[in-house]
């Protein structure tokens, strides 16, 4: 083993070109050049590269087979047409022309899996080891990150991939056609092209903050948090749920505003409200409606509600008191997934004065003790309403 280690002057990294590598590495299956050939140096070059990933026990157990050959080309295509082409095949015919949030998706799958064994490179990554199912760290969490470094390299220079696992449904059978040994593991099937594309594009996610939570699982913060943490920072939660159902199917309880008044112990219904500034008639966007409600240390109160965010059978957002200083907002967003339905529910506190900032005014010394409580008290009750709508919906099968 040959170990090549020069000295890298810590600010020599050009930051903002690692992070478009980071950002724009996409699955690519739909425009991988089938005609121009990749030089195994290249490959060779983005392996020596992905070796430098962490590896548990800092041992070197990755290894990595490149097919060229045709003939083995031709065998691993049929392997992946058998554990999912047909199914791919099937799904974008059906979705073809329906606007389905699938529909480009398998479209693209269908396209590599008529189209595998034209590609110039198929790697796939193995390491020496089975897990033993222990949970343990020292395989999957010794290969898995390097394979992605590989796929990182080669995006870099202007080729693309995509990760795939289906073909190892057929594992043993990928293990003879590649003259795997027993006790290796293959971990995944990467095609390697060039790409026929113009640019590598950002996919569409959640920001950082809406899905990273500060010391306890599902609390957000839009600003900070400060030290201690503050009204002002925008505390909120976010709770989500897997549907077995598609999204029509669970539309009409989101945009339904008293179906929750059915499982939150503080929440007890709505009415939509339209006046001479709010004229539009809800679910729509700018519509009003006043909302009801109950705390045992509060009393009874009713809130005005300004719809804010609204896409029919996608999203449904609100803020509360005063839409240009709200004191909280709400929203409910649906996503297909393998289809199910993913539908969260989220909460953002503030700018504006509510309820919680006359507590806080009364003790202030007590500000972050009575966030963190509010925002649990919300939690609970989200929860309890998207439990709600998935036991509903499922229920109707």
């Amino acid at each position: 083993m040959t170990i090549d280690n020069p000295l890298i002057p810590t600010n020599s990294i050009d930051v903002a070109s690692v992070d478009e590598v980071l950002n724009t590495t996409r699955a690519v299956r739909l425009r991988l050049d089938l005609e121009r050939q990749v030089d195994n140096q290249i490959i060779y070059d983005c392996i020596d590269i992905a070796e430098q990933a962490p590896s548990g026990g800092n041992q070197g157990s990755r290894r990595w087979v490149v097919v060229r050959d045709p003939e083995v080309k031709t065998q691993m295509a049929e392997l992946y047409m058998e554990t999912s082409g047909d199914f791919m095949l099937s799904a974008r015919d059906k979705l073809a022309g329906t606007g389905h949030p699938q529909e480009r998706v398998m479209a693209s799958a269908a396209y590599l899996a008529e189209h595998l064994a034209e590609v110039p490179a198929i790697v796939v990554p193995t390491i020496i080891g089975v897990h033993d199912g222990s949970g343990r760290p020292g395989l999957f969490d010794s290969v898995i990150q390097s394979v992605w470094s590989f796929c990182l390299a080669l995006r870099a220079r202007g080729l693309g991939t995509a990760w795939t696992t289906a073909i190892l449904g057929k594992h043993d059978e990928l293990a003879e056609t590649l003259g795997v040994p027993a006790g290796n593991t293959q971990i995944a099937m990467i095609p390697v092209a060039w790409y026929t594309g113009e640019t590598f594009r950002k996919a569409p996610r959640y920001p950082a903050r809406e899905i990273t939570f500060i010391d306890r699982y599902a609390h957000t913060w839009e600003t900070g948090p400060s030290d201690p943490p503050q009204l002002s920072d925008g505390p909120g939660t976010v709770v989500e749920v897997d549907i077995k159902a598609p999204t029509d199917a669970v539309w009409p309880m989101v945009a339904d505003i008293s179906f929750g008044a059915a499982f939150s112990e503080e929440f007890v219904g709505a009415r939509w409200e339209a006046d001479d500034e709010h004229p539009i008639e809800g679910p729509a966007l700018g519509a009003r409606f006043v909302g009801s409600n109950v705390h045992p240390a509060i009393g009874e109160w009713d809130v005005p509600c300004f719809v804010h965010r609204y896409e029919h059978g996608k999203e449904f957002g609100w803020v509360t008191s005063d839409p240009e200083n709200p004191g909280a907002r709400w929203c409910f967003e649906l996503a297909s997934i393998a289809g199910a339905t993913r539908l969260r529910y989220s909460l953002k506190l503030g700018p504006g004065p509510s309820g919680i900032s006359r507590v806080i005014a009364s003790m202030p010394e007590k500000e972050p003790r009575i966030i963190a409580r509010r925002v649990e008290e919300h939690r609970g009750n989200m929860q309890k309403v998207v439990d709600g709508i998935k036991g509903a919906v499922e229920a109707n099968g």
